[in-house]
């Protein structure tokens, strides 16, 4: 049976997935590059100041840190936080070969288990409205982490989470010189 325009109802419309099993509906694709919506920065100064003060309060390992960040931004598309934390984590002595790595890390054998415990629980925490955080995923970080280093690692995730979403909706860019900068 075909619908009033013709469409067989039984044929569903796909929806592309994308990594990670998000899906999103498709997109219109643009082939400029995005510009700045605003420099939320000097438009809500105190806001951002303090969240630039709750970031520094996150106290956790610098490196792993960083691939938590990076985790996060490549899940919500970051591109100006992908860059930024692929360029501290160098400074921190990651390898290129971890770096990539983290896009693709559950098959990857470059992360020890608790490396993977973090990015595990990055990504339950960044995709949250998928299935909220899995009693395994919060089971496997409890028993890597003490107490007092789970909460940290629980504010770094939640924290490069709303820099993301800042960063996406105000579209901010990463420096086209290779100079990566900025808070995040």
């Amino acid at each position: 049976m075909r619908g009033s325009k013709g469409e067989n109802p039984r044929i569903q419309r796909r929806i592309p997935v994308l990594g990670c099993g998000t899906v999103q509906p498709p997109m219109h694709v643009d082939f400029e590059p995005p510009t700045l919506r605003m420099d939320i920065g000097a438009q809500a100064r105190g806001d951002y100041r303090a969240m630039a003060a709750l970031d520094r309060t996150i106290s956790f390992d610098p490196s792993l840190r960083e691939l938590i960040k990076l985790r996060a931004s490549i899940i919500n598309g970051c591109a100006y936080c992908v860059d930024l934390h692929t360029t501290s984590a160098r400074k921190l002595g990651e390898s290129d070969r971890r770096i990539a790595a983290v896009a693709a890390w559950r098959e990857s054998p470059f992360f020890d288990s608790r490396e993977r415990a973090a990015l595990a629980l990055t990504d339950a925490i960044t995709l949250i409205h998928e299935r909220g955080v899995p009693d395994d995923v919060y089971s496997a970080a409890a028993d890597r982490f003490e107490s007092s280093e789970l909460a940290e690692l629980i504010f770094a995730i939640t924290a490069i989470n709303a820099w993301n979403r800042i960063a996406v909706t105000t579209h901010m860019l990463p420096e086209q010189n290779g100079a990566a900068g900025g808070t995040t």
